[in-house]
């Protein structure tokens, strides 16, 4: 599945709208990188830029907007009520979907390689980049600020990670790291309290509330330090206010940590913490945008809350979660708008995006993808969607309640499957595409001769390993099937077999794929190793095919 992370570079100009623009558009010119928001503010002379894609494209865009700030803003002249250190103050790299936080960290760490050799520029890690925990906080390696540093820089414990240790006074220096995704989150209760929203908000916050005496006094430590009562709730952050807009009291959340503190529970601690205090949480919203798998997650846990499968489609997951955590209660809320890989697909044309008509209409015309790759893959995906129907009505099952869990998660196994064959449908006309505009390439010159004969190579290879990804997802998926005709709802027994036979098929049809782009490449060790691994898969599934038919048959009589 494809790796993506977010950058949000923090630009010091925020009222010369042409320097922005030119920043902005020198972002937008990386391919595979989406820029997201741009918002400039004039009191702290400040933009805060929003980008997303993949981890190489993202690298490649930041760069070159850190490059023209360099060029075009002067750090001796700034002023602004933000803290700053130079023309771009600091640039985080954020994971959203499908890599590590160490990966994320990797990647931010070559940007900073990057501009500190190529631009000059003194770098900083911070956060999750920096090894040195003594120097990863923001606000310690950005004390002084700009004006501050052209001494800083010379102290032995910030010389920077990379670049020269030498201030310059135009762009100054900058701050490059990685950290977890922050969602802005705010939930809503029937009250104008704000003294009441206070107290959800000291419930649920990690830093809690000052602890106090039974006369209301403040209770110090033996330092004289207010002692404090902590929060149920790590990585959270949150306040009560009062928005006139809708007459209601808020609590007002930043959650830092997601991964640990999940968007779900957040929303369930301030449901119990309000009904405890006698007050009702009537719906939430998100400011801003959400990773997917914040809202999937959310879905899968109320229908877990319901005693109902999980093991449902993304776009019923994440109806089950709006609708939960009442995010529509003070506006719509369209996914396609609010989630972030959502907003990265909104501008694709997609094979699977389209009507069974539209895409059946689109392999019989004489354009020649999609084509046996692609279809393979969407057989593989309507095999697997087969067995997860039956997981789903064998979860459901009257009298099969203790089997709930079971079938649930074999459903959410099958869902999974699906997502990934759903994306190969996709990636294999991408890679037919790409062998086309490989050959299309000039070869007028030796070196072109060169370039094109290694772009031919790099495509086909991905069109090898594409339909081998399908055989080896279509093979995992076959557990599915196997697992419902052996112990899922008999009265769907049928529908598991027909789902083994398309996956047979797809895995056949896809081994194809795999021996006919293998006969254009010349990687003859990869080759050998690869062509012997889709043999063993597609024996693999025609076996498993085999006994699933052979029990099907055994069930409905021959």
């Amino acid at each position: 599945m494809k790796q993506l992370i977010e950058c949000v570079p923090n630009f010091s100009e925020g009222r010369d709208e042409k320097i922005v623009q030119q920043i902005a558009d020198a972002i937008r010119s990386v391919d595979r990188v989406k820029l997201l928001n741009v918002d400039p503010g004039k009191a702290t002379n400040r933009t805060v830029m929003t980008l997303v894609g993949e981890p190489d494209a993202v690298v490649e865009a930041a760069f070159k907007g850190i490059e023209i700030a360099a060029q075009l803003i002067d750090m001796s002249k700034h002023k602004g009520e933000h803290p700053r250190m130079g023309a771009t103050d600091v640039c985080p790299f954020i994971p959203i979907a499908n890599i590590s936080m160490e990966e994320t960290a990797a990647w931010s760490k070559k940007l900073a390689e990057r501009v500190g050799k190529e631009l000059n520029i003194p770098v900083y890690l911070y956060e999750e980049a920096q090894p040195n925990k003594e120097r990863s906080n923001l606000s310690i390696i950005r004390a002084g600020e700009y004006e501050g540093f052209f001494k800083k820089i010379n102290e032995p414990q910030w010389k920077p990670d990379f670049g020269p240790a030498v201030f310059s006074a135009k762009t100054g220096a900058t701050v490059i790291g990685a950290r977890e995704f922050l969602i802005a989150y705010n939930v809503n209760l029937n009250t104008k309290s704000v003294k009441r929203a206070n107290s959800v908000a000291f419930d649920i916050r990690e830093a809690g509330r000052v602890k106090v005496d039974e006369k209301g006094k403040k209770v110090l430590d033996a330092s004289g330090n207010e002692m404090r009562i902590p929060g149920t709730l790590k990585g959270v952050k949150a306040i009560g206010w009062y928005i006139d807009e809708y007459g209601i009291a808020q609590v007002s959340i930043n959650i830092t940590k997601f991964r640990e503190t999940p968007l779900h529970i957040v929303f369930q601690e301030c449901y119990e913490s309000a009904y405890r205090r006698g007050q009702r949480v009537t719906g939430s919203e998100l400011v801003g945008l959400v990773p997917l798998s914040s809202m999937l997650d959310a879905g899968r846990y109320f229908l877990k809350k319901q005693k109902l499968s999980a093991g449902l489609s993304d776009e019923e997951l994440i109806h089950i979660a709006v609708k939960s955590m009442g995010l529509d209660e003070l506006g719509s809320f369209d996914p396609k708008q609010r989630i972030i890989e959502y907003q990265l697909e909104a501008e694709q044309k997609r094979l699977i995006d389209m009507d069974l008509v539209a895409f059946a209409n689109e392999t019989a015309s004489e354009s020649p993808a999609p084509g046996g790759g692609s279809i393979s893959a969407y057989v593989a995906t309507l095999g697997v969607s087969l067995g997860t129907m039956v997981a789903n009505l064998s979860a459901s099952k009257k009298g099969w309640e203790d089997s709930l869990e079971e079938f649930s998660d074999w459903a959410e196994k099958g869902q999974q499957f699906k997502k990934q064959l759903m994306h190969l449908v996709d990636e294999d006309t991408r890679a037919f595409n790409m062998i086309l505009e490989a050959f299309k390439l000039p070869k007028g010159t030796d070196e072109e001769k060169a370039i094109r004969k290694e772009a031919i190579q790099a495509a086909t290879k991905f069109a090898i390993e594409i339909p081998f990804q399908v055989m080896e997802v279509t093979l995992q998926s076959m557990q599915v099937m196997k697992a419902m005709v052996e112990k899922g709802n008999p009265n769907s027994i049928t529908d598991a077999g027909v789902g083994a036979l398309c996956a047979r098929s797809a895995v056949l049809g896809a081994h194809m794929n795999v021996r006919i782009n293998a006969s254009g490449f010349s990687d003859k060790v990869y080759l050998e190793k690869i062509l012997a691994r889709a043999m063993k898969i597609e024996a693999e599934a025609v076996q498993i095919e085999k006994e699933i038919i052979e029990k099907v048959n055994a069930a409905i009589g021959e």
